[in-house]
């Protein structure tokens, strides 16, 4: 059987090591090379999966895990690891479980895909562009001119357009009448209207909140980084893959998330009792970084000159509550072009879980990230590329 794959990024290199075991395998890429996305992920070190069980994994799924189960119990993350140490890479776990080319190579993973490739005799196309599939009976015909008996759509989202994430494979989707999920941002940064000047500034041990309808919906501890529009940094990202479709919600900051009001009030008193002729902005600096404390002064209605012992029982609640729940007004995630991931794409109701095959047009599979389904940060996503391209490889 004649079989091609347009995509040459982890989930569209997977499928034709598996699919070439039994078949003619030829594999397209717009690109000059495979796996362009792939070289600039992890900050060019690869964070190629999370070293986790089945359950976990699914987890850190955010949209449509139940669509996953076939797919990562059919190559898990554990699976994964061992697959590319036996192929010649070595790995190594670092925090939070992330699994990186002990090299810190992304270009090592990269190889070690392609050489495997060439060992199945795949047929890789590169420099070359799908324009058009169209169905012929029992045949799908590439750019009017090749002829295939099945086709697998590898081609991404919409991240990273000069990787060549140009939303191809929604467009060979509609076109065979499938419904596409709006692609948003996900694992992205967050634009606001605050106006800080912090930029560069970094917070370790914040915790991030999203509260909706007076619930919280997001609760986020650990690194927070200012940028000239907004916040970035690893909770900012999480944040954002799960607000990405919400309207109408509120953003705080809890700047001493250790410490609950009553003791950060204790903190507080102590502070100014033992420095109580100091203006309140130098005395703030023992409790927070230098650059945030005129915000939390004027977000607490407290003039930065004023003595410590000035300062009355009402204005330190006003502190206290402005501390740990510091407003940050949301204004947009960033350009979809900057997101780590496209959250949205092809609608999974219509396709097979099992094979990745689509409900509607026989021959035609659908893998990796052009499907709506996305995980959080720390190898997961490319877990989702590699698990459902190994899926589709096996049941083509």
């Amino acid at each position: 059987m004649k079989i091609a794959i347009i995509g040459g990024g982890p989930a569209g290199m997977m499928c034709a090591i598996k699919a070439a075991e039994n078949h003619e395998v030829f594999l397209y890429e717009k690109n000059e090379k495979l796996g362009k996305k792939l070289f600039i992920t992890g900050k060019g070190r690869c964070n190629l999966t999370n070293y986790c069980d089945e359950r976990e994994f699914l987890k850190n799924i955010v949209r449509n895990k139940n669509f996953m189960y076939s797919s990562i119990y059919s190559l898990s993350p554990f699976t994964t690891y061992y697959y590319f140490e036996e192929l010649g890479l070595p790995l190594k776990v670092e925090r939070g479980n992330r699994v990186f080319p002990a090299s810190d190579k992304s270009s090592d993973v990269i190889k070690i895909y392609e050489k495997k490739l060439r060992e199945r005799d795949v047929k890789i196309k590169l420099n070359s562009e799908i324009k058009s599939i169209k169905k012929d009976k029992d045949f799908f015909i590439l750019n009017d001119r090749e002829k295939y008996d099945k086709i697998v759509i590898a081609t991404g989202g919409l991240s990273y357009k000069l990787t060549g994430s140009t939303g191809d494979g929604y467009k060979f989707a509609k076109k065979f009448n499938h419904k596409v999920v709006e692609p948003v941002p996900g694992l992205i940064g967050i634009n606001l209207y605050n106006g800080f000047n912090l930029a560069g500034l970094t917070l370790k041990n914040v915790e991030l909140k999203v509260i909706k309808d007076k619930k919280i919906i997001s609760r986020e501890f650990g690194e927070l980084l200012f940028t000239h529009r907004g916040i970035s940094g690893p909770i900012v990202l999480t944040t954002s893959s799960k607000i990405n479709r919400l309207k109408d919600f509120e953003i705080y900051l809890d700047l001493k998330p250790a410490l609950n009001n009553e003791k950060l009030d204790n903190r507080i008193l102590r502070d100014f009792c033992e420095n109580k002729n100091k203006n309140i902005e130098n005395v703030m600096r023992l409790l927070l970084p230098r650059d945030l404390i005129s915000y939390v002064l004027e977000n607490a209605e407290i003039e930065k000159e004023k003595k410590a012992n000035q300062i009355t029982k009402e204005e330190r609640e006003r502190l206290v509550k402005t501390i740990k729940n510091f407003k940050l007004k949301f204004e947009s995630l960033e350009d979809i072009n900057r997101a780590i991931i496209t959250s949205g794409g092809v609608d999974v109701v219509d396709i097979d879980p099992k094979t990745m095959e689509s409900k509607i047009v026989k021959g035609l599979y659908f893998i990796g990230e052009v499907l709506d389904v996305d995980a959080l940060t720390g190898g997961f996503n490319i877990q989702i590329a590699n698990s459902t391209g190994y899926n589709c490889g096996i049941n083509l």
